[in-house]
């Protein structure tokens, strides 16, 4: 199954815990979403990243939890998140973590996309049920 919505995300500092050395900047931030469509609830997170001293390149992991309804059915699942850019081109896979899910949502699978046009969040959910 796939599903599409929308999101707003907001994400806030930390802390400089680490900083960085040699041109990347590392930091640590909290991230909040509101889900809209078949996918509607909220999510709360933290999130690592590096800004490198080359324009266009970074990296970042995350772990999401989010909880609500998807199509109906209420309970809560783990997104892990892994982008790279390189040189402007980037590559991300989130994925929910195998056995994070909960009540009616028990069995999840998946992996979502994001894409940001015109300032706006939406989400592809490509997702289905091992049980």
């Amino acid at each position: 199954m796939q599903v599409e919505g929308s999101f707003e995300v907001n994400l806030k500092p930390v802390d400089a815990y680490a900083g960085g050395l040699d041109g990347n900047n590392l930091a640590r931030m909290t991230l909040d979403k509101t889900f809209h469509g078949p996918l509607a609830g909220t999510s709360k997170g933290e999130m690592l990243s590096v800004m490198t001293g080359v324009e266009g390149s970074a990296g970042y992991v995350a772990i999401e939890q989010v909880q609500g309804s998807l199509e109906g059915k209420r309970g809560g699942f783990v997104l892990q998140h892994f982008g790279i850019m390189c040189n402007g081109n980037d590559r991300l896979i989130l994925e929910v973590v195998p056995g994070s899910a909960t009540g009616a949502l028990a069995g999840l699978t998946g992996s979502m996309n994001i894409i940001v046009s015109d300032g706006q969040h939406h989400y592809e959910f490509d997702y289905e049920f091992d049980h």
